[in-house]
């Protein structure tokens, strides 16, 4: 399952699941995938915390360091935001319909591209994939 998968999303959200506690390494693949559409960030805020997730993932800076690069990157994003939603702009609107349709169309090559990049940075037991019809059976028939 994990070697096929196609979706960097979902096997994101597995491994959040299935290893709650191993926050550096998810953070680590998580910066790595945001990279992928770096070329998409206008401010530096977001920038600054795709730098920061990398950075924390490889233990170069510590949780409060990785916090206060988000809580920047939200303000950014947020005040930029809301400059869009006051602009009653035609050229934004084609601006956003033309940015929605390249992310549609770019899509399915960036899902593969962070599958990649999540079997490369995240370490997962094939326990917890394989076998799992043989593991179901095993507590099916198992005497109480």
């Amino acid at each position: 399952m994990w070697a096929e998968c196609k979706r960097g999303d979902w096997m994101l959200w597995t491994y959040a699941v299935l290893y709650p506690n191993n926050k550096r390494e998810l953070t680590l693949a998580r910066g790595h995938c945001a990279n992928t559409v770096r070329y998409l960030m206008k401010d530096k805020g977001s920038i600054s915390a795709v730098d920061a997730a990398i950075a924390f993932g490889e233990g170069r800076i510590d949780r409060g360091e990785l916090k206060a690069a988000a809580s920047a990157a939200y303000a950014a994003s947020y005040a930029a935001a809301s400059a869009a939603y006051a602009a009653p702009d035609a050229a934004f609107y084609a601006a956003s319909a033309a940015a929605h349709a390249a992310f549609y169309s770019a899509r399915k090559e960036k899902q593969k591209e962070t599958a990649d990049i999540c079997r490369k940075y995240l370490s997962v037991s094939s326990d917890d994939f394989e076998g799992g019809e043989e593991k179901e059976e095993e507590v099916n028939n198992e005497t109480i």
